[in-house]
């Protein structure tokens, strides 16, 4: 076990951590601004990323559905026993919002995609680019509900799914495949480039958003029942009705790890853009983005070994 896990954080966690902490250093020390970046993320690399790689994914049809099958699921799952737990506590109702957010939503593009790719290889990452895509749509529709729940609009968050470009992308990569067409080898060329430098400018960023949102006030005055049902709802819960799940749903092998890894992923930070919108306990959220983060950085290898 401890050899697994120090193989795994040599191997796998040590070259995430670098751009993770040029990030947070560049915006400690220089005050580095990350929405140019995001955007350029969000609407450019990520794009390419997701187009190549579905494009050229080794992956099955019967994977996908299942892939797809297990998200739904898992999404009713958490949102059920998030519920449960929130009306059990006694947590108010932006509390039960946030902590809906945080436990449903995991970081699984700006931290998930380099992490299965270094953990999986490529074969992990195509199988990873299926449940990202997915994971995407629920965010910008069931999200924004969870968020709004009373001046929820069915029509904005339908609408705001066809703003990401990740979701065309996704949409062109399955027409070539299905058509059989080769676009150009000079296309292929760029969007492998664009593609190639999405794993560390997410990482930069994401270590740029946790020192953000630890010198905030958004990361203090948190109840601690409330952070505390957050943490063991996305770090432990999760994970936990996953496995269960993925075992009901007799997946095994590589798409097993990838979907369990992904599922376990700390929180997700656009989850704080959600709750910070529409009022749904930010500073709840922020804080578990923290220290979710934080202790994936020992619970992720730990999961890895022993997968």
């Amino acid at each position: 076990m401890i050899s697994s896990f120090l193989t795994t954080m040599v191997g796998v966690f040590l070259p995430i951590s670098l751009p993770v902490i040029g990030g947070a250093l560049l915006k400690r020390f220089k005050g580095l601004e990350t929405k140019a970046l995001s955007a350029l993320s969000l609407y450019v690399m990520s794009p390419a990323l997701i187009f190549e790689t579905l494009a050229n994914a080794s992956i099955t049809s019967g994977e996908v559905n299942v892939t797809i099958i297990f998200c739904l699921l898992n999404v009713v799952v958490l949102w059920l026993l998030s519920s449960l737990a929130g009306k059990m506590l006694g947590l108010s109702q932006a509390e039960r919002s946030g902590l809906a957010l945080t436990t449903i939503f995991t970081n699984s593009v700006n931290y998930g995609l380099p992490l299965v790719l270094l953990a999986f290889g490529q074969a992990g990452l195509d199988k990873a680019s299926v449940y990202v895509i997915v994971q995407i749509i629920i965010m910008n529709t069931l999200g924004v509900y969870l968020a709004a729940r009373s001046h929820f609009s069915a029509a904005k968050a339908v609408k705001s799914v066809f703003t990401l470009p990740s979701v065309y992308a996704a949409m062109l990569a399955v027409l070539i495949r299905v058509t059989g067409f080769e676009p150009p080898q000079g296309l292929d060329t760029g969007i492998s480039m664009l593609s190639a430098a999405y794993a560390p400018l997410a990482l930069v960023i994401l270590g740029a958003q946790m020192v953000g949102v630890r010198d905030s006030d958004a990361a203090r005055s948190v109840s601690k029942i409330g952070f505390w049902s957050g943490m063991s709802m996305r770090m432990l819960v999760a994970p936990l009705v996953a496995w269960g799940l993925l075992a009901a749903l007799s997946i095994k092998g590589t798409l097993f790890a990838v979907i369990l890894i992904l599922s376990a992923m700390p929180a997700a930070v656009n989850a704080v853009i959600l709750a910070e919108e529409y009022d749904a306990a930010p500073k709840l959220v922020s804080r578990c983005i923290l220290w979710t983060t934080l202790a994936s950085f020992i619970l992720l290898p730990l999961l890895i070994g022993i997968l």
